[in-house]
């Protein structure tokens, strides 16, 4: 068998070369022409020839990634290829494995469960990194597909007892559970061809999959072995009530009804939980991470342990304490202006609270839609600054004045100076940008 693989930006470069193994024959196509010249060496020195076009072969696989632009009779998505690379790892077949996938909340959950399941040993990739447990392996990687074959080899030899994968675009299959945040946003993959919805869809290879109700509702009904989880509806298996926000601690009663495990058991019960979840998107992430760690069979007592360890993603969804004032931060290289609506709506939970809002223009598979920004922006009354790029693009848009304040730093000093307790800080980082995580 001869192998093409196509797109070495989004993780082609390790699939290209974990299939040296497999393949008598492999060659790459860098179709955005983003490989820099050490890569292209590795490749060539490992015999695999780079090509701009599909090479003859009587017996070649196509793979690509599920939002690959070009027209192309793909054999393997770079989902299913890391699947068939990875299946006969023998220590990777023993230990339970989570996926996480969706538009919004996937870091969130992914640590959530890193609580929930602390008492074991874990091998987790995030977009922060590699870890195993709390010592980091790795910190500048990708969450696409590929990267589960990296993180698999940096722990090669290492002791963990289950994996917790966060993944772009859906799974690759080789989980016992998987879980979908969310699809709070549609937008458009392979050059407006298909949606995200479809691509994510891949999480359903799954042995049960946890799945936010609406998304299952209206775009994956049609899947079988699905956990689904609300915080409105009470259809799902999963929703609370009796919900307490606080800035420490949210408090509320999960309601289960019905939710299958991997071990064909069956919950229908009631119990209560406390951990940091300040708004209804964290409270999202929350029960999504309760799903799956039942789904598991974890027990509801290791499960309310684990979430009031939980005091957020340091860097992406957190608070802190500076000089008396609470700062919540929301920092992610994929924030989009349904993301800033939600956080905007949890800012009225709070006492005049002052926002900032702003960033940079990350390398995503979505881009942040500044008119429907500004729109929402437009109906918010409270106290706003912009800042970074972003902000400054989005003040052009406002019929409103809003003030503008360049860099972050002097924007939350600013804020920091004013007689106001609350600041939530709403910020869109590139993942290059590793000091913001």
């Amino acid at each position: 068998m001869e192998a093409l693989v196509v797109d070495l930006t989004h993780g082609g470069v390790t699939i290209a070369l974990a299939l040296r193994e497999h393949c008598r024959k492999v060659f790459a196509w860098d179709i955005y022409n983003s490989l820099n010249e050490e890569n292209k060496k590795i490749l060539t020195e490992e015999g695999i020839k780079l090509v701009n076009r599909i090479p003859e072969s009587d017996n070649l696989r196509i793979i690509a990634p599920i939002h690959c632009p070009l027209n192309l009779k793909v054999d393997y998505t770079h989902h299913e290829i890391v699947k068939f690379l990875l299946s006969k790892d023998e220590k990777l077949a023993k230990t339970p494995i989570i996926e996480v996938t969706g538009v919004k909340g996937k870091t969130s959950v992914v640590w959530m469960l890193k609580e929930i399941l602390g008492e074991k040993n874990l091998l987790i990739l995030s977009s922060l990194g590699v870890f195993l447990s709390t010592k980091k392996l790795k910190e500048n990687i990708s969450i696409t597909p590929a990267s589960i074959i990296e993180a698999v080899e940096l722990a090669r030899g290492l002791d963990y007892q289950a994996c917790i994968f966060e993944t772009s675009l859906g799974g690759t299959g080789l989980a016992d559970v998987g879980i979908l945040t969310n699809i709070i946003e549609d937008y458009p993959i392979r050059g407006g061809k298909e949606k995200a919805s479809k691509a994510k869809s891949q999480i359903f290879k799954s042995k049960i999959t946890c799945c936010e109700h609406t998304a299952y509702k209206e775009y994956y009904n049609q899947f079988k072995n699905v956990n689904t989880f609300s915080i409105r509806e009470k259809d799902a298996n999963i929703y609370p009530t009796d919900i307490d926000y606080g800035l420490e601690k949210t408090r509320l009663k999960v309601h289960v009804n019905g939710l299958k495990t991997i071990t064909d058991r069956e919950y229908n019960t009631i119990f209560t939980v406390e951990s940091f979840a300040p708004g209804p998107h964290y409270l999202l992430n929350l029960l999504a991470a309760v799903s799956a760690a039942l789904t598991l069979n974890i027990s509801i007592k290791r499960i309310r342990e684990g979430l009031r360890n939980f005091k957020g993603v340091r860097g992406r969804s957190s608070r802190r304490h500076v000089d008396g004032k609470i700062i919540i931060e929301e920092i992610n290289p994929g924030i989009n202006s349904e993301a800033i609506k939600y956080t905007l709506k949890m800012a009225q939970n709070f006492n005049t609270p002052i926002i900032i809002l702003g960033g940079d223009y990350g390398i995503t598979c979505e881009e942040i839609d500044e008119d429907k920004t500004a729109s929402i922006l437009e109906d918010f009354t409270g106290k706003i600054i912009l800042t970074g790029e972003l902000g400054k693009n989005i003040q052009k848009k406002l019929q409103k004045k809003i003030p503008y304040i360049k860099k972050r730093e002097d924007a939350l000093k600013y804020a920091l100076s004013t007689a106001r307790k609350h600041i939530i800080l709403i910020y869109r980082s590139e993942y290059s940008k590793i000091q913001e995580r």
